[in-house]
């Protein structure tokens, strides 16, 4: 008889130890509520979470597992809360947009078709020429307008210059009279150091072949620079 006593007693004994240790393990994991050896929250038959002596309502707020076992008991707002916001950059009020980058057109335009050989008074149908750079510099928020002159390889190099000039600031005097602010409008003659015709083209000493050969060269070069009105 005292041996079954002293067998039952050791049972209990082993399994209230046994109980224990399984607690301190499952009590590991911070926790208001039972965890059992799963991490997992223990439930009784009814479905309701298993507390400890650390519960309390506040507490069981900020648990992991309070919303799945206290609902009921904890603010709305941490077991249910708000769609999360929008983005922050679709938040934000719009970034304003980047300023325009000013843009460039460069129209090259044939001397010859705004002055006749070796002169630089503009002829009427190079004024009509301009007409239509005016126009389309003034439909710009304009930032620059740049007028090179250019001459063909005929002549001395000191009058070439001088002739590329002057006709660089022809084109200027009429883009002025057209509104185009003189402030804006840049002039300057190259001569004949850019030609556009190469070194073996156009050989031979002056005649009329060679001068239609080296029309190219005898260019006005016009580049607009600015921004959409």
């Amino acid at each position: 008889m005292n041996k079954i006593v002293k067998h039952s007693i050791m049972a209990v004994l082993a399994a209230t130890l046994g109980l224990c240790a399984s607690l301190a393990q499952a009590q590991a994991v911070s926790s208001v509520y039972v965890i059992d050896g799963r991490g997992v929250v223990a439930m009784n038959p009814f479905g309701l979470c298993w507390r400890t002596a650390f519960w309390t309502p506040a507490a069981a707020a900020t648990d992991p597992n309070g919303c799945k076992c206290d609902k009921d008991l904890i603010a709305k707002d941490i077991c249910e809360p708000k769609a999360a916001a929008a983005p922050a950059a679709a938040a934000a009020a719009p970034a304003a947009a980047p300023a325009a980058k000013p843009a460039g057109a460069k129209i090259t335009v044939a001397a010859d078709a705004l002055f006749d050989f070796n002169k630089a008074t503009l002829r009427p149908e190079g004024k009509a020429k301009l007409d239509e750079v005016a126009s389309k510099a003034s439909s710009l928020v304009l930032e620059v307008v740049l007028a090179v002159g250019h001459a063909d390889r005929i002549g001395g190099a000191a009058y070439n210059q001088k002739l590329s000039e002057k006709r660089a600031a022809a084109v200027k005097d009429y883009m002025v009279s057209k509104g185009i602010p003189a402030n804006r409008i840049y002039t300057e003659g190259k001569g004949s150091k850019q030609p556009v015709t190469k070194p073996d083209q156009c050989k031979g000493p002056k005649s009329a072949k060679v001068i239609a050969c080296l029309q190219p060269d005898r260019r006005v070069d016009i580049e607009i620079i600015g921004t959409s009105k």
